[in-house]
């Protein structure tokens, strides 16, 4: 595919996918959601690590209300559907680690694609915003499930029922978000983060994923059964062995991967 509004680029098994519209704060259209599913469908084939991070000032500032000819007739149920839902799994369940970095605003449907990601670290300039109920919606785009389980009910109700930007000291505290970094450091804190996970055990941090996502939905005795067979998994890597020896010999591992 080639891209029209955003870019992707791999390098030492790094994706960065860059949202690039940044004349309208890099607001998703449906350009955009078909090419960051195809993005993310080939950062999971190709890297070991995905970033997505926007362009200009802003992360992103939600659906495009430009994006068609009269956006107060949109078929949101249709939109959400067919284009977002894709979008967000692909992101979701992507098998290694993605990371949002969040260089300015993230906004409505733009703050949850942040959320999607594994880990979130954001600027300390950017703010969070559930902005849905400023025009009569309610949040969307994984909204409701990803903010109270990351902050709890009581701070998502108030994000969403208030509309009000939350600053990402606020998002970090709370634990919405992992961190928020400096902005002078910001770029280089992100990018040491991504090179840390792209020479890492990638196999365990999909196991990772599974295990701590699958724990809402399990007893304790389902729970510890996921991870015995998980962690049965990893011990039979490459990744495993070569970490144990790199400890006995008292040196870095070095991760394939697999």
């Amino acid at each position: 595919m080639q891209y029209q509004t955003i870019r992707l680029s791999i390098r030492d098994n790094i994706a960065v996918l860059t949202l690039r519209r940044p004349e309208v704060m890099n607001a998703l259209n449906t350009q955009m959601r078909a090419e960051i599913l195809h993005a993310v469908k080939a950062a999971e084939k190709d890297a070991r690590v995905l970033v997505m991070t926007g362009q200009g000032k802003a992360f992103c500032s939600g659906q495009d209300l430009g994006d068609g000819a009269n956006a107060a007739n949109m078929d949101l149920e249709r939109t959400l559907r067919d284009e977002y839902v894709p979008m967000l799994k692909a992101i979701f369940d992507c098998t290694i680690p993605t990371i949002a970095a969040v260089n300015g605003p993230a906004a409505g449907a733009g703050a949850n694609l942040a959320l999607a990601c594994d880990v979130v670290i954001a600027t300390e300039s950017a703010v969070f915003l559930q902005a849905f109920t400023r025009i009569g919606l309610i949040p969307d785009a994984g909204g409701t499930y990803w903010l109270p389980r990351q902050m709890g009910a009581a701070k998502a109700m108030g994000a969403a029922l208030f509309a009000e930007p939350i600053t990402a000291r606020q998002a970090s505290d709370w634990g919405m978000i992992w961190e928020a970094v400096p902005d002078a450091d910001f770029t280089a804190h992100w990018q040491a983060r991504a090179g840390k996970l792209a020479q890492g055990p990638t196999l365990a941090y999909g196991h990772v994923k599974k295990a701590i996502r699958e724990t809402y939905d399990n007893t304790l005795d389902e729970q510890l059964a996921v991870e015995a067979k998980l962690q049965g998994d990893c011990g039979q890597s490459f990744d495993f062995k070569e970490g144990v020896l790199a400890f006995l010999e008292k040196r870095p591992a070095r991760y394939e991967g697999r």
